[in-house]
Formats: C-alpha cells, sequence, structure tokens
C-alpha cells in the first residue's frame, strides 16, 4: 500500500501490505489481513486493537458491487489501523523503559500457560522449564543486540520491548519450513498470538507504568 508507518524522526518506517488469502476450490472465504512490517528487521507488527481487528473476512461473490464494497472496507480498515498504529508506536518510542523491565515484559508476553505464570508470579524461577528460560534469553539477547534493536526509536523504549517479540518470532526461531513460518507469523499461529499479548502489555504498560509487570 501506498505511504508508510513513520516513527521516531522518520527514518523507522514500516510498510503497509495487505494479506490475502484463500481456497483453491473457492469453497471458503477470502481473508484479507492488515500486515505492516518493519523494514530494517522485517518484523511483522500487525495487531488488533481493542476497538477493531486487523482482518476481514469475504465471501466469495461475483457481484462487482460487491468486490468495490469489500475493497472500501479492507481499504478502510487499513487505513485506520495504521494511522493509529503510528501514533502508538511514536508514543511508545517516548516511554523509556531498563533491561529488567524489557526482560520481564518479554518474559509476560511468551508465557506458555497458567502454569509458567503462577511460577513468574510466585518469581519460582528454579521451577521454570529451561526450555521456555532460554527462549526468553533468545528474545531478550536479540532485544540488546540486535542492530535494529539500537535506534533512537528502539533503544531502551517500550517500542523496542514490543519489537523484541516480534523479531525474536521472524527473525530468531527457527521454522521447519516456510510455510510454518508464516501459519506462526501471519495466520494466527503461536508468533501472531505472542505478538498480540506483547502488543497488550505494552499498551498496559504505557498506560499504568511498570506495576503492570507484577501481575496479581
Amino acid at each position: 500500500m501506498p505511504d508508510y508507518i513513520r516513527v521516531g524522526n522518520g527514518d523507522d518506517v514500516t510498510e503497509k501490505y495487505i494479506f490475502l488469502t484463500t481456497s483453491h476450490d473457492g469453497s471458503g472465504s477470502i481473508t484479507a489481513a492488515f500486515t505492516p512490517i518493519r523494514i530494517v528487521c522485517q518484523n511483522t507488527l500487525n495487531a488488533s486493537l481493542r476497538s477493531m481487528t486487523n482482518v476481514v473476512r469475504i465471501k466469495h461473490t461475483s457481484g462487482a458491487k460487491q468486490r468495490i464494497e469489500n475493497a472500501h472496507k479492507i481499504m478502510g480498515l487499513a487505513n485506520t489501523l495504521s494511522n493509529q498504529l503510528e501514533g502508538i508506536f511514536n508514543e511508545w518510542a517516548k516511554v523509556k523503559v531498563t533491561d529488567r523491565e524489557v526482560r520481564k515484559l518479554i518474559q509476560l508476553a511468551l508465557c506458555p500457560n497458567k502454569e509458567t505464570l503462577d511460577l513468574i508470579k510466585k518469581g519460582a524461577e528454579d521451577e521454570i522449564s529451561t526450555l521456555f528460560k532460554n527462549t526468553v534469553e533468545d528474545a531478550f539477547g536479540y532485544a540488546m543486540i540486535s542492530d535494529t534493536q539500537q535506534m533512537d526509536t528502539t533503544k531502551g523504549t517500550l517500542f523496542g520491548a514490543y519489537n523484541a517479540v516480534t523479531g525474536y518470532y521472524q527473525n530468531v526461531r527457527n521454522y521447519k519450513n516456510d510455510e510454518a513460518k508464516l501459519q506462526s507469523i501471519v495466520l494466527g499461529g503461536t508468533a501472531q498470538l505472542k505478538s498480540q499479548k506483547a502488543f497488550e502489555l505494552c499498551t498496559a504498560f504505557a498506560f499504568d507504568g511498570a506495576e503492570i509487570l507484577n501481575p496479581n
């Protein structure tokens, strides 16, 4: 799509895409998802806001009038979401977070289940699985080391914390093939769910500060 989502002084830009998927036999609906991708690191920053989703589902139809209406619906969704996300990301780029807070945000965003969350709440780090701890450390390492995390918009900022989660799934985590990666990141898989959780945590942090990192 034309134009960009611009964060900071304009050097950190995100391209705007519409991702379309449909069944070959025409039995299912067409899915159109607004999918912004941060250029410097190819991070997919798709997120649903509380007031709206980033997805439109369209029934197969041969009518031109319906197709035009669907196109307007998709473009309207994309324009509204991109404007809102640009405002949110620019605010997050001004919110400072410590390394410890970034790590905790990552830990909460990637938490796989209630049992692990209960251990985090109790501070029982020794009882948390090694696999999960290694995953958190890999994402935190990306947050601290990647060149794309050292920009004015991301270094020590809430926007950087969000990108640590999306960037981990996009640029660090291994997948068995490209189809599995696409499924995870764009088509409602683990990466998309955890990235949405990170988005919600960062939204809460922007409003309420570090107290949200100590869930009761």
